[in-house]
């Protein structure tokens, strides 16, 4: 399982200009089922998703094709976990360390 956390390296104005995008290309990502949650950081510098995939490249090159990316918006860091725990909606996404 995998946290990406976007923080903007623009003002909000152009972020905004972007939004519309990025927000279809997560609702892309939810239908695939790699994101699993996504929303706002609070403050509004940046956002954050959690996301599931086969390893990650994939979420690199996920990540890599967002729109506030490719604007030029913002920049991801990208953290991998094991989810040892999980809610019990949240179980299939249950991983045993190895």
């Amino acid at each position: 399982m995998f946290v990406l956390e976007l923080t903007y390296t623009a003002p909000l104005d152009q972020v905004d200009a972007v939004l519309e995008a990025h927000r279809a290309w997560l609702d892309e990502r939810f239908a695939e089922g790699v994101f699993l949650a996504a929303g706002r950081k609070n403050p509004r510098d940046g956002g954050v998703i959690l996301a599931v995939a086969e390893d990650r490249e994939r979420v690199e090159e996920i990540a890599a094709g967002d729109p506030f990316v490719t604007a030029d918006v913002c920049v991801y860091r990208i953290t991998e976990f094991v989810a040892v725990m999980t809610a019990p909606a949240l179980e299939q996404y249950r991983e045993t360390p190895s």
